[in-house]
């Protein structure tokens, strides 16, 4: 008999964006791209955790703790790795399918460090 492992869920950018935005967001959107991807552009609100720091240990940021996460990367490949690391240490954590590119190809804005218009790349 063979044991199927069904992959975990995933957000689509839509259902990411809707879960962590207004007045009231039921989830916090961790990027976890490194600093230099971070401080070209990421999503308003999100918050910003590397994935080799938290690989290394560090805590989630005081704003993301105890929260659901919708977690966030360039492509989506990351913030698999991300959401697994943290779901195994008891967070509520998904992985946002296709990453900033497929926010930014949604529409969606891209803010850099200073609140401007800033890039995925």
């Amino acid at each position: 008999m063979f044991l199927f492992r069904r992959s975990p869920p995933r957000l689509s950018v839509d259902e990411a964006r809707a879960r962590t935005s207004g007045d009231r967001p039921e989830a916090v959107l961790l990027d976890v791209r490194e600093e230099p991807e971070w401080q070209a552009g990421h999503a308003p609100g999100a918050v910003h955790a590397p994935l080799t720091r938290l690989a290394a240990g560090a805590a989630l940021p005081a704003s993301a703790q105890g929260r659901p996460l919708a977690v966030i990367c360039r492509s989506g490949h990351r913030s698999q790795q991300a959401a697994k690391l943290l779901t195994e240490r008891g967070a509520d954590a998904t992985d946002v399918e296709g990453g900033m590119n497929a926010w930014a190809a949604a529409g969606f804005p891209v803010v850099d460090q200073r609140g401007n218009s800033g890039s995925t790349a």
